[in-house]
This record gives C-alpha cells, structure tokens and sequence, in this order.
C-alpha cells in the first residue's frame, strides 16, 4: 500500500493551506492519504500529539511522512519510537529547538532527539525551510536537522509557507509532489 501522512501545524487543521491540495494530487498517484486532526492544536504538547499519532495511526514500511512546522518535531519523536522503515519524510518550515518568536513556548519540542534512532527508521530525509520565515523556522533550523539526519536541505525565500498571521495562504505545492518518489 502507498501511503501518506500529513501533520499539521500549530493552530491548523487538515483544510489549511497546501494539504488538501497534496490529498487530492497524491490520491490521484495511487497513495492513500491521511491528514490526522491532531488534538490540541492551538496549544500543541508534543507527548499528547505523539501518543494520538501512534495510538490511530499505522506506520508501515513505505510510508511517506509529511510534516509542516510543529508537524515537524512530531515526526521526529514518532521515528524514535516505530519500529517501521518510512521511504521518506518531508519536513516543512520545520524545526528542532525553540524559535524566536515565542522562544519559552516549547511544549512541542523536545530538550534533545535520538538522532541515530531517528535515522534508523527513515530511508530519505528532505527539509524545506525559507531563509525568511517570521517564525524562525528557518534554513537554520533546517541545517540542524540536516547536520543530524543527512537528506537534502532545499531553502527558498517564502516564509513558512503556510500562515494566516503572516497571509500565506500557500494554497498549492508542486514541489513536494515532485519530490515524492
């Protein structure tokens, strides 16, 4: 079975942004697409998050996992706890210590992350970060992640790629169906 999953962002829901348009794309190629409504998401815990993804979700091998922003730091922490080989996780605009705007809000991130277990349970690791993004999950953290887990490091200069706050409606994005294999 080819399979995707879609984690949203802080204060999102499955219709934001650019996921139904992924849903939609993807189902088109065959995949089934599932875009979890994580709980809590205007004060996302990232243990609460973790434990709804691993108890109503099967991550089997082939997966595909897409993240965006606080979705980001979820995957990670999933990786450290499946025993699966995902194909690939595409994390977006995401980040792995606390960010600038909001510095001392870091329930959705943990103090340290198992990195060689993380590698353990993924094939390709890709992370899209902007060099702009006003929340600063920016190409830096991008690096962080990429320093740790290898994969490819795309930077742009489009913000977080999906905020009301900042109006980036970001309503399509065909690079990440071109990066699915």
């Amino acid at each position: 079975m080819k399979q995707v999953i879609i984690f949203h962002g802080y204060g999102e829901n499955p219709g934001y942004y650019w996921y139904p348009y992924l849903k939609k794309e993807l189902g088109k190629r065959g995949y089934d697409v599932k875009i979890p409504a994580l709980p809590n998401t205007n004060d996302p815990k990232l243990d609460e998050q973790l434990e709804f993804a691993l108890n109503n979700l099967t991550f089997i091998k082939g997966t595909i996992l897409i993240g965006h922003s606080s979705g980001c730091p979820l995957i990670l922490a999933i990786f450290e706890k499946i025993n699966a080989k995902i194909k690939q996780a595409i994390l977006v605009a995401g980040y792995t210590t606390a960010l600038k705007v909001d510095p001392e809000n870091t329930k959705n991130i943990k103090k340290s992350f198992d990195w060689e277990r993380i590698k353990e349970h993924c094939e390709e690791f890709i992370f899209i970060n902007a060099d702009n993004d006003p929340w600063g999950a920016d190409d830096k953290q991008g690096k962080i992640m990429q320093k740790n887990l290898g994969g490819k490091l795309i930077v742009n200069h489009e913000g977080h790629m999906g905020s009301d706050l900042y109006k980036q409606p970001y309503k399509k994005f065909p690079l990440i169906l071109e990066l699915i294999k």
